[in-house]
């Protein structure tokens, strides 16, 4: 998978286990935003900026804003792959997500996240990302 405009993307697959389904065996939909979280992280790890790394760095990247978008259902037992995008990193972390079925590729959802880095010292929202963003980013990009 390929997304228009990414600085970095990266992908995990995950399969879908019993306790995130709902009694028809279908994924309840709250459970996505943790799907999106493992690919975030795998992400993440790419430029050596996982959230320990982050609360290391003197900043913590809180979530500000989610869109989801559900398209299709994923099952119980599917395998599913999430795709995540680095989309923007100079005032905030903007990751897109493409969830799709592993097995036809079928398309399942797709989502956004916003993050911003919060000064963890002085607790103060930053307006442009720090520096070590900058710095870890440019090794890779």
């Amino acid at each position: 998978m390929h997304s228009r405009g990414s600085l970095l993307s990266t992908h995990v697959e995950i399969e879908i286990p019993f306790h995130d389904c709902d009694p028809m065996n279908v994924v309840w939909h709250g459970n996505y935003p943790r799907y999106l979280e493992v690919a975030r992280c795998e992400l993440l790890r790419l430029f050596d900026y996982d959230y320990v790394q982050m609360q290391e760095s003197g900043y913590a990247w809180p979530i500000i804003d989610m869109h989801i978008k559900y398209v299709g259902s994923a099952l119980f037992t599917q395998k599913i792959r999430v795709d995540a995008y680095l989309k923007e990193y100079e005032t905030r972390l903007r990751i897109d997500y493409v969830i799709t079925d592993c097995a036809t590729g079928k398309k399942l959802t797709k989502a956004t996240t916003i993050q911003v880095a919060v000064d963890l010292e002085k607790k103060e929202m930053q307006f442009v990302s720090p520096s070590v963003l900058h710095e870890k980013l440019q090794k890779v990009i």
